[in-house]
């Protein structure tokens, strides 16, 4: 497998650590602080045997042998294919370190930053090597939530961005690009909307914060576990997401007051819709779905009590 270099090994650096070690990457680990990599090396060895105890690494021993302390940043990204940044969230220091990396890794590597709100147009334009450079913005933490949000800036190389899918795919990560830069990405701007409206709810005094939490938790979540939006969209109507935007668009237009169920994103959805949208289809995932629900609910009810 190839060598990855973590720059940055706290919160968000030890994690993408035990992602790529538990998958057969060589993790080079490092930190301008002194100690903090190697405290990272430790914690990272514990994550990995509670994620085999669960069954979702096979070896942690020999997934942490695939963990090296890099006694420097020319140390840490020496044959490295892929560079993944950890570092704090300001354009500054963004400029400063990718400057550092851009002069010491090879031409070849494809250089990414878990920057959740930052582009890296902002700090990559004067690069030399800026066409390797994205954003790869994960979920906290990124060893339990796969998710990785790849988004580029204009200037990076098309392909460079499909190959760091394969890697990430090869990490056992689940990434999606998005095909231009935008505030807060897709997930940031999918949960903005959703606390906004939970706060406005409670606050207006619709709902108590317990029983919102409830709708989310035993409602939506469990709904959207298996599904994404359009794919459960696609099962509440007989003929799919067409069929669901005519019987439901005007009411939901008329309840979030965006004019935005529109016969045009309609047409730019479905152009990039994989499936027949048929009954009979349809009635094979509802039953797939159900029964993974039915697995989900089952686990729920033996999982251990909540801590309060």
């Amino acid at each position: 497998m190839p060598k990855v270099a973590i720059v940055g090994s706290g919160l968000i650096g030890r994690a993408w650590a035990t992602v790529f070690c538990s998958h057969g990457w060589t993790t080079a680990l490092y930190d301008p602080v002194p100690g903090v990599a190697k405290a990272a090396k430790a914690h990272i060895a514990r994550n990995l045997k509670e994620l085999a105890a669960l069954g979702l690494v096979k070896d942690p021993k020999a997934s942490a042998e695939n963990l090296v302390v890099a006694k420097d940043l020319a140390d840490a990204l020496k044959g490295v294919a892929l560079v993944q940044e950890n570092g704090p969230e300001t354009v500054e220091a963004k400029i400063a370190i990718h400057t550092e990396i851009d002069k010491l890794a090879p031409p070849s590597a494809i250089v990414t930053s878990s920057t959740s709100f930052l582009f890296a147009s902002l700090w990559a334009k004067d690069l030399k090597h800026r066409k390797r450079v994205m954003v790869a913005h994960p979920v906290n933490p990124p060893h339990l939530v796969p998710i990785v949000e790849l988004c580029p800036s204009p200037w990076t190389d098309p392909k460079l961005v499909e190959k760091a899918r394969g890697y990430y795919e090869k990490a056992g990560q689940v990434p999606v690009t998005v095909r231009k830069e935008v505030n807060g990405f897709v997930l940031n701007r999918l949960q903005a909307v959703l606390m906004a409206e939970a706060f406005d709810l409670v606050g207006s005094g619709v709902v108590s914060p317990e029983d919102l939490d409830k709708t989310i938790r035993d409602g939506l979540g469990l709904r959207w576990s298996f599904l994404g939006p359009f794919e459960t969209i696609e099962l509440n109507a007989p003929a799919g997401i067409p069929d669901y935007n005519r019987r439901y668009g005007p009411s939901l237009a008329k309840l979030t007051g965006r004019d935005v169920f529109t016969a045009k994103n309609e047409k730019a959805i479905m152009a990039e819709w994989s499936g027949e949208q048929a009954p009979e289809r349809i009635a094979r995932l509802s039953k797939w779905r159900d029964g993974r629900l039915a697995a989900l609910k089952a686990h729920k009810r033996q999982a251990k009590k909540k801590p309060s």
